[in-house]
């Protein structure tokens, strides 16, 4: 069949009165009836990072650093439960770090009460935590536990929130040892060159003075 252009014309008008879309190839029209589909959504956001707690944990230059106390029964040696998951942090950190050769855990208390009493429970809860580190995989040549009362201060005894912070266990490193290197720098790529590593033991010269006893950080309520 052989249409003239007005015949053409006329079927056109005649299709684009029709619903949907008009396809042409060559002189002869199509109609697709409906919409085509929505494109699909795009998948939802990854949910935001949820910002990590600060460790309770961590090694100094020459002290083990905790961030909350060690919890004891009043007026005795033995650990809390609560604060078991501490000191199993604490035990991972020390075998985290194999350089670390001795530590020296370090009891101490709050001027209340009767000195001699308070050093001697001071040392047992000292020696307490020692026995559940070596207990849960720490060798016990590499822990000394010791009391010393009230003998280091680091807040008032004046206020019971001073008193508290006094009564702690604290993990002083007394033997590590410390890698050095000796480095040459390329000047012409800036790159480094290590000609030299040697290892030595740092031991007691580390140890904080009497007067210098280190701080505890964000403690929380404690016991006597």
């Amino acid at each position: 069949m052989t249409l003239s252009i007005g015949g053409v014309a006329a079927v056109v008008a005649f299709m684009s009165g029709c619903a949907g879309t008009k396809v042409f190839e060559g002189q002869t029209a199509f109609s697709v009836m409906g919409t085509p589909p929505a494109p699909p959504a795009p998948p939802p956001p990854p949910p935001p990072k949820k910002d990590e707690p600060p460790p309770r944990v961590e090694v100094r230059e020459n002290k083990i650093e905790i961030h909350e106390k060690i919890q004891f029964e009043y007026n005795k040696a033995t650990i809390k439960p609560e604060s078991f998951s501490l000191l199993d942090e604490i035990t991972d950190v020390i075998k985290k770090n194999p350089h670390i050769k001795k530590i020296q855990i370090e009891g101490h208390a709050s001027s209340e009460g009767n000195a001699a009493y308070n050093k001697a429970l001071s040392d047992r809860r000292a020696k307490s935590v020692m026995k559940y580190l070596v207990d849960h995989g720490i060798e016990a040549a590499r822990l000394t536990a010791k009391g010393f009362g009230s003998e280091k201060p680091i807040a008032t005894n004046d206020t019971e929130e001073g008193r508290e912070q006094n009564r702690r266990v604290e993990f002083n490193i007394l033997e590590q040892d410390v890698t050095q290197k000796k480095v040459q720098v390329d000047p012409n790529t800036g790159k480094e060159k290590v000609l030299s590593t040697t290892s030595k033991a740092v031991s007691d010269d580390m140890k904080p003075k009497a007067g210098q006893p280190g701080k505890l950080s964000n403690p929380k309520a404690g016991n006597k």
